[in-house]
């Protein structure tokens, strides 16, 4: 399995890499009972997350990855925290910075996100 870093890296590459490609297949990224947090909006569920992710109004989008800090969850041997800071690139529009938060426990032989959090870095004056 290696250290946490390499499982995170390794996660963020194959889910961003899957966000851009097949949307539909981040279904089985996702446990069951998963929660997204997507720009303050809470969404439980592995179909209605799917769902969410699939009716964002982009047809292409790339996840320029800045930073990965990952923490193992001490309670769970195997489980990780991990947060991602970066730029979002879609379609023609300016790319935004993202923080985007994952919790990725292992259940049934796979990681899976059990919790995610997505949130533009936009600053309102």
């Amino acid at each position: 399995m290696g250290t946490p870093q390499d499982l995170g890296k390794a996660f963020s590459e194959t889910y961003y890499g899957t966000f851009a490609k097949n949307r539909p297949a981040l279904k089985l990224f996702y446990h069951e009972s998963a929660m997204l947090t997507f720009e303050g909006a809470q969404i439980s569920g592995q179909d209605a997350i799917i769902n969410k992710l699939i009716s964002l109004p982009f047809q292409q989008v790339q996840h320029v990855v800045t930073t990965i800090d990952v923490q193992p969850v001490p309670a769970c041997d195997g489980a990780i925290i991990l947060q991602i800071l970066g730029q979002l690139k879609t379609d023609n529009d300016p790319p935004h910075g993202f923080v985007q938060v994952f919790t990725i426990f292992p259940i049934g032989g796979s990681h899976q996100i059990v919790n995610d959090m997505f949130r533009l870095t936009l600053h309102n004056n």
